[in-house]
């Protein structure tokens, strides 16, 4: 599960590039984003990902691309340009311990973090132009359990990583140029499960859970002293486990992909927690829901899909008014259930 949300070359009249990481080879697959939607898919990677891409990100200036993958190495990463992948990267000297499940970059670009199976359950490397660095220390107080998803603040001054099997579900750490600095205190109202992502507002003054049990979806005010009081329930909840989760840029807006159907829910969002829930887009996505992204002018969100059923991969516009009608399936889609899902700055 990934989670899924990430200027060079980036935006040029609202266009972007979207990312996907699935389940079969090539394990990742990105096409041209325009207003126009999917543009046809760049080329795969020379060296493709060890095994099944469980999350995606772009580096703030879309100059790389990494993927956690289930297998050796267990993360990816690539130089990026309007061209596409470039050469991978070499492999970190010091590998996570088992399947990556999320990857994130500072908005600084100089650490790529990945959150992973198996203790320490959360790595985190310096990054530059010519890659990985040697691995940071772990945190002083490691995670609950199997790392899922890994998220900075957008002032690079903390890390999310959530968490399954064991609660509390988030850990939420200091960050700084050292690296991970004293762990948070738990929120009063802890997520009621496994954490599925995990994502900030663009102002970091918010942080949302997707997670496995009712409400399916915990969202807490975020300061630098940590958690505030957990903001009340959307009075409509979603469908089913929650799994991907993200802000608009604007963060006047949460989208929750989960399980059952309509496989989606959105809300307006205030400072005052949850507002109304939108309409469900016309064309429902295909079935769960377990990575979603948002554009960085908020104009259209991707999701991806899991299980068997095609296209694994769905965009719409986006406006204050919700969802518009669905944008056509890129000509090649991905080849598997998707799991993670970004678009370039």
């Amino acid at each position: 599960m990934g989670a899924s949300i990430q200027t060079a070359m980036t935006y040029v009249g609202n266009s972007a590039y979207v990312a996907v990481a699935h389940a079969t080879t090539p394990f990742v697959r990105a096409y041209p984003w325009s207003s126009s939607g999917f543009g046809t898919i760049f080329s795969n990677p020379a060296t493709k990902p060890g095994g099944q891409g469980n999350g995606v990100a772009f580096s703030t200036a879309s100059d790389a691309i990494a993927v956690a993958h289930s297998l050796t190495p267990f993360v990816s990463a690539y130089p990026w340009s309007a061209s596409g992948f470039g050469t991978i990267f070499s492999n970190p000297a010091t590998k996570p311990a088992s399947a990556g499940r999320s990857a994130a970059f500072t908005t600084a670009d100089n650490i790529l973090a990945v959150a992973h199976d198996n203790t320490p359950f959360v790595s985190a490397y310096p990054w530059t132009d010519s890659g990985f660095g040697t691995k940071l220390a772990d945190p002083g107080t490691l995670p609950a359990n199997d790392g899922r998803g890994v998220r900075f603040t957008s002032t690079d001054n903390a890390i999310a990583v959530g968490s399954a099997f064991t609660s509390p579900f988030l850990d939420v750490y200091a960050w700084s140029s050292s690296g991970f600095g004293t762990r948070f205190t738990n929120p009063a109202t802890l997520p009621t499960g496994n954490d599925s992502s995990v994502a900030f507002t663009s102002a970091s003054d918010a942080i949302a859970i997707g997670h496995t049990t009712t409400p399916f979806i915990s969202v807490y005010p975020w300061s630098g002293s940590g958690f505030g009081t957990r903001f009340s329930n959307p009075s409509t909840l979603p469908a089913g486990n929650g799994r991907g989760v993200a802000f608009t840029t604007s963060g006047n807006a949460i989208v929750l992909g989960h399980v059952n159907a309509p496989f989606i829910a959105a809300y307006a969002w205030s400072g005052s927690g949850f507002g109304t829930k939108f309409s469900n887009p016309a064309t429902l996505p295909a079935d769960d829901v377990r990575g979603v992204s948002f554009t960085a002018f908020d104009d259209a969100v991707v999701m991806v899909n899991d299980t068997i059923t095609s296209p694994f991969v769905q965009a719409y516009p986006w406006s204050t008014s919700g969802f518009g009608t669905k944008f056509t399936n890129p000509s090649t889609l991905p080849a598997g259930a998707g799991n993670g899902v970004a678009f370039s700055n």
